[in-house]
């Protein structure tokens, strides 16, 4: 947990940096009410603490031809650390695996996946995700349509 004591400064920096990541750092002082420099050096400040992880654009996966997403459920062979491993440094490897989580429940992990058609994603989970050492199950359900998709983290108003 990160203990950085933030303001209302702060909050509203991380609010509008949220909303929109390529402000200059003179639109964002004037947003939030700082000079340049104090907002620069507060934005630092929150970057070293970790509170902002990174800066990103969102790109279209449909348009640049992906037209499947699914969420695919993976159960491991029981007791085996090695493998666990294994299957996590290769997921994180594979681009097409946009999200991994290490899950409780009826399948140890949790992936969302886009492909370029139902081939590809078949090919996929039949080639290469039950095929990784350990694997004992793969079960997957495809998205029909997406109704809400956010990176935004809610934020108090300050």
């Amino acid at each position: 947990m990160n203990h950085l004591e933030l303001d209302a400064y702060d909050w509203k920096l991380l609010k509008a940096l949220q909303s929109n990541a390529r402000l200059s750092n003179v639109a964002l002082s004037e947003q939030v009410n700082l000079s340049p420099s104090q907002c620069s050096r507060r934005l630092q400040r929150l970057e070293q603490s970790n509170l902002i992880e990174s800066y990103n654009t969102q790109l279209n996966s449909t348009e640049l031809g992906y037209q499947v997403t699914a969420f695919v459920f993976v159960t491991l062979d029981k007791g085996n650390s090695l493998a666990r491993k294994h299957f996590q440094e290769r997921i994180s490897t594979i681009d097409t695996v946009l999200e991994c989580y290490s899950v409780t429940g009826a399948c140890d992990y949790w992936l969302r996946v886009i492909a370029q058609d139902l081939s590809s994603l078949s090919d996929f989970l039949s080639d290469t995700l039950s095929n990784m050492e350990g694997v004992r199950d793969v079960s997957s359900t495809l998205v029909l349509s997406k109704i809400k998709q956010s990176a935004s983290v809610p934020l108090p108003d300050h």
